[in-house]
C-alpha cells in the first residue's frame, strides 16, 4: 500500500527518532512511504488558542502539501483527530469545505491503521519491560482509539503490561493548557505519573507524544524511577 505519512511538528523537533521508527515499522507491514517535506504543523496549537484565521492558514497548507495523497497516517490521534473533526468548522463557510471534509477522510492514526485497516497487530517487536499504558484524551475521546494500542502492545515479545489507577484521566497537558494553568496542570501530571508508578512499571507509553513530553518533563524533574516511550518506538524495538 502507498502512503502519505504526516509527522506532527512537536514529534519533529522533539522527538525525531519516533518519526523514523513510525516508518520503519510502516515499511516492515509492507507499506511504501512518501514523506513530504514541505508539510509543517495542522494548526490544531492555534486552534485551540482561539486564533482561528491564523489556524486556517496553517490548514490550507495542509490541505494544499497532501492534496495528492490517497491516504495520509500520523503518529498523532490528537492530530488526526483535530483534522477529522475541526477542518470542515475552519472552512464552514467557503468553497474549501469540501477539501476539508475530504482531507479528513484520509487522515489515519497509526494504531488504528495498522489493526483496522490492514489488519496487522504483531510486527515481529520485542520490548523486555513492565509497561503502562497512558489513553491521551484526544486519542480516546476525540479520535476513538482505546484497543488498537493494547492489541499491538500485547503481541510484543517481552512486554507486560499492567493497566493504571484512573487510566483515563488526563495527564495534564492539554495544548495550551499546561502554560496557562501551570499549577493545576502539574497537580494533573503529579497524580497520572504517581498511578503508573504504583503499577511497578519501568516505562509509560502513549500513542501521543505531546502527552508524554509533558509526563517526562515532570519525571525529570522529580528525578522519578519510570521513563516514557511512544508506541512506534516499541514497535520498532527488537528486530
Amino acid at each position: 500500500m502507498k502512503i502519505d505519512v504526516f509527522i506532527p511538528c512537536f514529534i519533529d523537533q522533539f522527538y525525531p527518532d519516533t518519526a523514523f521508527n513510525f516508518i520503519k515499522v510502516l515499511e516492515k507491514v509492507g507499506c511504501t512511504v512518501n514523506y513530504n517535506p514541505e508539510q509543517t504543523c495542522c494548526g490544531q496549537p492555534a486552534f485551540n488558542s482561539g486564533y482561528w484565521e491564523e489556524a486556517r492558514t496553517v490548514a490550507l497548507k495542509f490541505i494544499t502539501d497532501f492534496s495528492e495523497a490517497n491516504l495520509v497516517v500520523s503518529p498523532s490521534a490528537s492530530c488526526s483527530g483535530f483534522i477529522r473533526n475541526y477542518y470542515p468548522e475552519l472552512f464552514n463557510d467557503d468553497s474549501f469545505k469540501s477539501k476539508a471534509v475530504l482531507i479528513g477522510k484520509k487522515v489515519v492514526e497509526f494504531s488504528d491503521f495498522l489493526v483496522n485497516q490492514l489488519k496487522v497487530v504483531d510486527v515481529g517487536a520485542e520490548f523486555n519491560h513492565k509497561v503502562t499504558f497512558h489513553d491521551s484524551c484526544a486519542g480516546l475521546r476525540e479520535y476513538g482509539i482505546e484497543e488498537e494500542p493494547r492489541k499491538l502492545l500485547a503481541r510484543v515479545k517481552g512486554l507486560e503490561l499492567v493497566e493504571m489507577d484512573k487510566r483515563t484521566t488526563c495527564c495534564g497537558f492539554g495544548g495550551t493548557f499546561a502554560a496557562k494553568f501551570h499549577n493545576i496542570s502539574t497537580a494533573m501530571t503529579e497524580q497520572k505519573v504517581e498511578n503508573a508508578l504504583k503499577t511497578g512499571a519501568e516505562y509509560i507509553v502513549s500513542t501521543e507524544a505531546s502527552c508524554l513530553l509533558n509526563m517526562e518533563a515532570y519525571i525529570r524533574k522529580q528525578q522519578l524511577p519510570i521513563k516514557t516511550v511512544h508506541l512506534a518506538d516499541i514497535l520498532a524495538n527488537g528486530w
